[in-house]
């Protein structure tokens, strides 16, 4: 008889796709976040030997050494993001719809459950609705959809977000929230902040991000009543932590929107554009309607439907949005099908 294999009970367990992936994207942040900070301090230290080098008698010599600090100064990520905001603006037609089209942060598929998810995991309820970014500045309030439309152009409380009587705020003063028109009760929910009052959010915590966003948000008025300088509402989702009274209060807790599902947040992602492992969301038949699909009448077909599509790296991905990984093909498959 075989002997008996005692290293079977202590294998360790696989480790999906899906969690390697947000280490990495977890690792990635970090080494960003280092580097910007290095960056600044090598800036700063060069600008303060120049001046200290430079002799008093010759200011022209320390302004053209100066001059040339800039071209090697990089931009960090979330200062890159603060122009392209500013310019965006000043973009019309097709071009400002791609440009806004590309900004939000989209959550994948939840496929497994996080490691330490009731410790660095947020929870939350997600409003139906049409995904928007709403932006306030020049004292003028708009929202623009996933795909880059306008969805609404309107007067709000929001900083720099109406032409009221006492001036509509400085020029640098801009806000960017993300959100979800709610269409039955006209109430934007916003379920993260990504600047307020010209102070940029995107290096910042998910953490951060919900603290300033319910503290900010009730400051500003913008969650009273619609009124002649505020059209619409502004909500904040309650968000819980992800553990077993919060995901309790999340799946089964009465909110005063219609539910689309779980969203979930690690507590130390950043706000990056584009798909992100770092946040997840789960739907059932128990907390969304939009859960399986329905034909042209409503009604649920006998059976359901999947389109797969394959990638540059064989890998085969669903047409959801966002999509799921279904597998991946051999090469030999491949060439047999194909060529």
């Amino acid at each position: 008889m075989a002997p008996h294999d005692i290293r079977r009970p202590f294998k360790r367990a696989a480790i999906s796709d899906q969690q390697k992936r947000r280490e990495l994207s977890l690792l990635r942040q970090a080494q960003n976040r280092r580097d910007a900070q290095q960056q600044a301090r090598c800036l700063a230290s060069s600008i303060l030997s120049l001046q200290s080098a430079a002799p008093e008698s010759q200011p022209e010599q320390s302004d053209i050494e100066l001059e040339t600090v800039p071209e090697a100064e990089p931009e960090s990520e979330a200062f890159s993001k603060d122009l392209d905001v500013r310019q965006a603006s000043k973009l019309r037609g097709p071009e400002v719809r791609k440009w806004f089209a590309r900004q939000l942060m989209l959550p994948e598929w939840m496929i497994d459950v996080p490691d330490r998810l009731a410790q660095d995991w947020y929870v939350f309820a997600r409003p139906a609705g049409k995904r928007c970014f709403v932006v306030s500045s020049n004292g003028t309030t708009v929202s623009r959809q996933r795909n880059g439309s306008i969805l609404h152009h309107f007067p709000s409380a929001l900083p720099a977000g109406a032409k009221i009587r006492d001036g509509s705020g400085s020029a640098q003063s801009y806000c960017i929230l993300d959100c979800i028109f709610h269409e039955l009760d006209q109430t934007y929910y916003v379920i993260d902040m990504v600047c307020w009052n010209g102070y940029s959010l995107y290096d910042c915590t998910a953490e951060f991000r919900f603290y300033w966003l319910n503290s900010k948000l009730e400051e500003s008025g913008a969650c009273n009543a619609p009124s002649h300088y505020h059209k619409f509402r502004f909500s904040a989702v309650p968000v819980y932590n992800c553990d077993q009274s919060g995901l309790h209060a999340a799946y089964t807790g009465v909110v005063p929107y219609a539910k689309d599902g779980l969203l979930f947040y690690n507590k130390h992602a950043l706000y990056q554009t584009g798909n992100t492992p770092l946040a997840l969301v789960w739907k059932d038949e128990n907390c969304s309607q939009y859960v399986i699909d329905t034909d042209g009448k409503g009604e649920i077909p006998s059976q359901q439907q999947v389109v797969l599509e394959l990638q540059d790296d064989r890998k085969l991905v669903t047409s959801d949005d966002p999509p799921v990984l279904f597998g991946c093909l051999d090469g030999d498959i491949i060439e047999k099908v194909w060529f």
